[in-house]
């Protein structure tokens, strides 16, 4: 046993190591925004769980590092959950206990070559799975899947058009996968020298033989961000800001405004004051404008985030109400037994309610948008819904204002890059308090960021497309084959284990006896 060995052996070092190994992914997403880290930075925690000394610790190795790498990916809920951020972290974490199982079980000792070979399927395939069930919405939803973190990278975005962020996950779950073999494994280097070079084929593949969008027209879109405003009557402060910062936009000849979540915290009905003062903005700028009401609605029952677009005359009608709400932050789930979260931090003292379904609104000269409200643009499933639903434009309304100088607010703008991508579509993602961004069809970015110490208002030139991308047309087409792997290994692991039992002698049962009670001996 050599030093390292002996230094593995206690539990609680092993532990800590895995949860800083999970952690190490986190600095390719913003702030840090190193993306080429993530294609090595799984490597550590493959090559603890591989050298596991049996599959169960194997597994535990698997919630360690899914742990670190929750906490790390959400530190900057600690603020606000306190120390139910860390029991959300054990609780997602224990979603990569099978897959450190399977890292120990297709490259542990010494694998062959074939092993090598079906690894460098199963465990991206294993990692997809993992983040397939946490994308639920009552798990969180998909923040910080493994391939969001190529957001700003061109041959990537190509990729997100033919197989979606999941595609990007797979292939860089597959090249940390063949880079730890490379390390780790040197007699099977062949297989992990394929594997690198098929997924630079695929990305070579995608950059030739992807569509492109085709581009023909532009509507002039202008983000209206307030900036911070807290403290007593903010509801009615920020609306005067924003009143204020919309005025500056009139004779710029546009074709939207965008105002951010919770732009407005009262209903319109209740406050007929504050629409007629935005009809008067919209026929002042000559152009709709599409607010977010954070308030108890008049016409039902409960506090509902809704889109509403306002134009000349007042309210047009469309709106939009938000249908995947944030866990903690707008609601509680299974309030009755985590209800207590509310007491130890600023967890939803109220649910909000949740819309029934997605809607594509009407601009002026026909230009038509799809909003989502907050984090669901995290969801690759909405933009694409609202694209295939005759979309134009994509446009995310958001607030992050709780978050103010956290990597929370680049995070989220950084989204709206891959649903772009994926959708071959122009997306506006337009803040409170920052960070605003706007990216075209191919999810480059149009114009500079708003970041969080502005208050301003801005006028973007936003190419329109036209056409489908892969990703539209056949959708999660990644997370389908990668399900379908894991059940074909499944199902020849299960084979073999059969022929193994089938070949194995038979276990000589116990000596006979004799009536002398001493042990039968043979030929007597």
């Amino acid at each position: 046993m050599n030093t390292l060995d002996r230094w593995l052996a206690s539990p609680w070092r092993r532990s800590a190591l895995a949860v800083l190994a999970g952690a190490l992914p986190v600095l390719a997403f913003p702030g840090p925004a190193l993306w080429w880290w993530a294609w090595f930075a799984l490597i550590p925690w493959i090559l603890l769980a591989r050298t596991a000394p049996g599959g169960r610790r194997a597994a535990y190795d698997g919630w360690c590092g899914g742990f670190g790498f929750v906490l790390a990916m959400h530190h900057w809920l600690l603020p606000n959950l306190h120390v139910f951020t860390f029991v959300i972290a054990a609780l997602l974490g224990a979603l990569w206990v099978p897959w450190g199982w399977l890292v120990r079980r297709t490259l542990g000792g010494a694998p062959s070559a074939g092993r090598v070979a079906a690894a460098l399927v199963v465990l991206p395939s294993g990692w997809l799975l993992v983040e397939l069930v946490r994308s639920w919405q009552g798990l969180g939803g998909p923040w910080g899947m493994l391939g969001a973190s190529q957001w700003q990278v061109a041959p990537a975005l190509r990729l997100a058009s033919v197989g979606g962020v999941w595609l990007l996950s797979f292939l860089v779950v597959a090249v940390n996968v063949a880079l730890a073999v490379l390390v780790a494994v040197r007699r099977a280097r062949v297989p992990a020298l394929a594997g690198l070079v098929a997924t630079a084929a695929a990305t070579s593949a995608a950059w030739v033989w992807s569509p492109r969008p085709d581009t023909d027209e532009r509507a002039a879109i202008a983000v209206v961000q307030p900036g911070v405003v807290a403290g007593a009557d903010s509801a009615d402060r920020r609306f005067d800001r924003e009143e204020q910062l919309t005025r500056r936009l009139a004779d710029r000849d546009l074709d939207l405004i965008v105002w951010g979540e919770s732009s407005v915290g009262f209903d319109l009905d209740d406050r007929p004051d504050l629409a007629r003062r935005l009809a008067a903005l919209s026929r002042e700028t000559g152009a709709d404008i599409l607010v977010n009401v954070d308030a108890r609605r008049s016409d039902k029952p409960g506090i509902y985030k809704s889109s509403v677009l306002v134009g000349p005359e007042g309210p047009t009608g469309d709106r939009y109400d938000k249908m995947r709400l944030v866990p903690f932050g707008e609601y509680v789930p299974f309030r009755s037994v985590l209800g207590w979260a509310t007491s130890v931090g600023k967890a939803a003292g109220e649910d909000r309610r949740q819309g029934t379904e997605q809607v594509v609104m009407d601009v002026g000269d026909g230009l038509r948008i799809g909003p989502m409200v907050c984090f669901e643009s995290a969801f690759p499933d909405m933009s694409r819904s609202l694209v295939a639903d005759g979309a134009e434009v994509l446009v995310a309304q958001s607030s992050t204002s709780t978050f103010q100088h956290t990597w929370a607010p680049e995070q989220h703008a950084s989204l709206a890059a891959l649903r772009a991508a994926e959708t071959g579509r122009p997306m506006v993602h337009a803040t409170l308090t920052g960070v605003s961004a706007v990216y075209d069809a191919n999810g480059a970015r149009i114009g500079s960021w708003l970041g969080t110490d502005a208050s301003a208002s801005r006028v973007y030139e936003v190419p329109l497309t036209h056409g489908s991308t892969p990703y539209v047309r056949y959708g999660d087409w990644t997370v389908y084959a990668a399900l379908g792997v894991l059940a074909a290994w499944g199902a020849a692991e299960g084979v073999r284990a059969v022929r193994v039992r089938r070949g194995r002698p038979a276990r000589p049962g116990p000596p006979a006896h004799t009536a002398h009670g001493s042990p039968a001996r043979p030929g007597r």
